[in-house]
């Protein structure tokens, strides 16, 4: 008997370590995304006025792709990391008001690693779609904590949501969202994850805690940008304290993979969204955020898996964000189906092969409406000049008229490109603001999101982290293009300021023939905040702490219609400063 015991215990031991060893085959993966940094704020490649061990360390033990492309801002790097695909192709074509929203016929990365049994969770700036079913939750994470705007206006202890619910942070804002990244990581660390942290430094407002900031406060930079007149040393400063924060954060993790003996099965990816936000050193290169050069589109990157790809490796091949998921998925073994074909290319044999065959490839970097090209060589760039950037990083001498097969090519991949790509955007976004989800909870109506009438004012002209002002007359009111997308009956919130003198306006909020009614019959009169932890003064919207007021219960039906917030009295010289309407499905 104790014979068949002692064998019942070894055959559950092997089994148990037979399953332990395949659920180990597939790798863990983290990308960490930052948000305005440029290819320069690195010691790695090269600024000495800046020192990041940990981004280094993992360079060091991985792979550096030095000719690493993105987009020239936020939200359409993150609609093509998420995809493989160009942003354009996903609906993306602007950075706020319903335009950053990823379409809902994509693939996401996170819906691929999902339906392969990984644990999905991202914490940081989403900048893809704010309501259900364009919410994060809604596009494979199954947790998420951080803002869907493309800013935020304040750092410190901020309003954040945790999956749809509004909640207010803790401490400085990239620590924060490390510390929820290093609890999932300790929650999962005998499943399979992936883990994606969308930083939002050092993207302005430029706040970052004294311990980073002292270091710079008085510092004059030894490497500045190749037109030092352009230059905001102060800016500079900032931005690079900013990004010593991060490094610190990104040591965090990766001693945390330590800790609990995961990093051999751990796939960590750290990159940019676009180029730096000023002018400061980015090794010559010309342009900046926002332009379609190579110093508005060239990032770093760096992945490491050790044991399976080779560290201390230097890439020069050109790659793309739209690489990642074919890339990833290949790594991991994952086989996978999207709805769309990709225009990332695995970059696999890139990662474990030595010198293997490469055909050269164009690469499109877009925004607005200017469109640059960019093969192993050359970069064509929107005015369809030529430049050789082996030889000219700062794209100074057109060499068209002495390259004119190449330059011809180039200009037909850029024509057929647009052709073939711009035309899938449509001339006009007929996408409504999505209400009632019937599988989320949470519903949130931001001002960002709302359209002014009369003599209602935006507190800032970039909308993202915004709130609506100077509401003087009943004959002023707020709509949305909504469409409610079940019926349901929904508890409503709204998030606002009023002083004293004005107390007791009537308002109400309607959806075709639901009204709900409310009044404001308490004062909450704080000040504007963040000129406070404000390094250089910004030019976003400065913001306050809102009140939550509960107006009610409103029952809404399924349809598309305008959402409408208008008062009926006003007793005062206005209605109420707004920020946010929630709903909460009953």
């Amino acid at each position: 008997m104790n014979r068949i015991i002692l064998l019942f215990i070894l055959a559950t031991f092997i089994t148990s370590s037979c399953k332990k060893n395949t659920e180990q085959k597939l790798p863990n993966i983290i990308v960490i995304l930052s948000d305005d940094q440029g290819w320069g704020d690195l010691s790695y490649t090269g600024n000495t006025n800046i020192s990041t061990p940990n981004i280094d360390k993992i360079a060091e033990t991985g792979v550096f792709f030095d000719r690493f492309y993105v987009c020239p801002v936020c939200s359409p790097t993150r609609a093509e990391f998420l995809t493989g695909r160009y942003h354009v192709r996903g609906g993306v074509y602007s950075t706020s008001a319903g335009g950053e929203r990823l379409d809902l016929d994509e693939t996401t990365i996170a819906d691929v690693f999902r339906n392969a049994g990984y644990k999905t969770a991202a914490y940081g700036k989403w900048h893809n779609g704010m309501q259900a079913p364009y919410h994060p939750n809604a596009r494979g994470f199954e947790d998420f904590y951080g803002f869907c705007s493309g800013h935020w206006g304040n750092y410190y202890s901020p309003m954040l949501e945790h999956n749809g619910e509004i909640v207010k942070g803790d401490g400085f804002i990239i620590d924060d969202l490390t510390n929820h990244g290093l609890q999932f990581i300790e929650q999962n660390k005998n499943t399979p994850f992936f883990l994606y942290l969308p930083f939002n430094t050092p993207h302005a407002p430029m706040q970052v805690p004294d311990r980073w900031w002292q270091k710079f406060k008085n510092k004059e930079p030894g490497m500045k940008h190749h037109d030092p007149d352009k230059e905001e040393i102060m800016f500079t400063n900032s931005a690079l304290a900013m990004c010593e924060n991060i490094d610190w954060n990104v040591g965090r993790i990766t001693q945390k993979l330590d800790e609990l003996d995961l990093s051999e099965n751990t796939i960590v990816i750290y990159f940019s969204d676009n180029g730096p936000n000023s002018w400061r050193w980015n090794n010559g290169m010309k342009g900046r955020k926002g332009s379609t050069d190579e110093g508005g589109v060239r990032s770093p990157f760096f992945i490491k898996w050790p044991g399976k790809i080779q560290g201390g490796k230097k890439i020069t091949t050109i790659a793309s964000a739209v690489d990642l998921l074919p890339t990833l998925t290949d790594l991991a073994g994952i086989k996978y189906q999207t709805k769309k074909p990709l225009d990332g290319l695995s970059l696999k044999r890139l990662l474990t092969e030595e010198n293997p065959e490469w055909n050269d490839r164009f690469i499109f970097n877009h925004w607005g409406k200017r469109t640059s090209v960019r093969n192993q060589k050359y970069r064509l760039d929107n005015d369809g000049k030529l430049f050789d950037m082996e030889n000219d990083s700062g794209q100074e001498t057109d060499i068209s008229d002495n390259q004119l097969k190449i330059t011809q090519q180039m200009i037909s991949a850029k024509e057929k490109w647009e052709n073939e790509v711009l035309t899938e955007l449509p001339e006009k976004d007929y996408r409504a603001f999505t209400i009632a989800h019937p599988d989320f909870i949470w519903t949130q109506i931001p001002a960002r999101d709302g359209t002014a009438h009369g003599n209602i004012q935006r507190s800032n002209r970039y909308p993202n982290c915004t709130f609506f002002t100077n509401w003087m007359s009943t004959t002023d009111s707020i709509t949305w293009d909504a469409e409610v997308l079940a019926d349901g009956k929904f508890d409503v919130t709204i998030y606002y300021t009023c002083p004293a003198s004005d107390v007791g306006s009537t308002f109400q909020l309607n959806f075709g023939n639901e009204k709900l009614i409310s009044k404001i019959e308490e004062a909450h009169d704080p000040p504007l905040t963040g000129m406070e932890h404000d390094l250089i003064p910004r030019w976003e919207s400065y913001v306050k702490e809102f009140k939550p007021l509960n107006i009610g219960t409103i029952e809404l039906k399924k349809g598309k219609g305008t959402l409408t917030l208008k008062a009926l009295e006003m007793p005062g010289s206005q209605v109420m400063d707004f920020r946010l309407l929630m709903l909460r499905k009953i």
